[in-house]
């Protein structure tokens, strides 16, 4: 009976002490703690031509950014877009897919990404940038740009605007 009555006593001594360390620490710490966990980097698989000068510019913006890219040269470019359910008239020069399976297809702003995937829509796949737009990441001509369409591509295969980029810092 003694062992019960001591076992008792310091369960409720040790949930006093507990909950006062708890009550007493710094909210702004535990903040911190859980921020970092949710600040990781992102990492994209890009799929591109081993040749191709703008996809590699592009990469280059991503990871200013704060993604992680590792970068695939497939013999099949098209089977990828293909097999991701990205119809020919959304392609672009790359493709990039997270883990989670979201695919970024052509030259889209690293801020309308990570945008995206803070809250993707539940009925989409992804986004694109069709063909190639002067002035879009990667695609730098100068001082040129043409007004271009982020599209929200949908798992139904139809699409919408996500986003129009009207000048060189629109997806900023």
């Amino acid at each position: 009976m003694k062992w019960v009555v001591r076992s008792v006593g310091w369960i409720a001594a040790t949930t006093l002490l507990l909950s006062s360390v708890v009550a007493c620490s710094d909210k702004a710490s535990l903040t911190t703690a859980s921020s970092s966990v949710s600040g990781e980097a992102i990492s994209l698989d890009v799929y591109k031509s081993r040749t191709c000068g703008c996809c590699k510019k592009w990469v280059s913006h991503i990871e200013e950014f704060g993604f992680e890219s590792e970068v695939h040269h497939p013999t099949n470019l098209n089977k990828i877009k293909s097999d991701k359910g990205i119809a020919p008239r959304y392609q672009s020069c790359h493709t990039a897919v997270t883990n989670d399976g979201y695919v970024f297809e052509g030259h889209i702003p690293g801020p309308v990404i990570q945008r995206f995937l803070a809250a993707p829509p539940e009925d989409a796949i992804g986004l694109a940038v069709p063909g190639m737009p002067v002035g879009s990441p990667g695609m730098e001509v100068g001082d040129r740009f043409d007004p271009y369409d982020v599209l929200l591509l949908k798992k139904d295969g139809s699409s919408e605007v996500y986003q129009h980029i009207s000048g060189p810092t629109a997806g900023k």
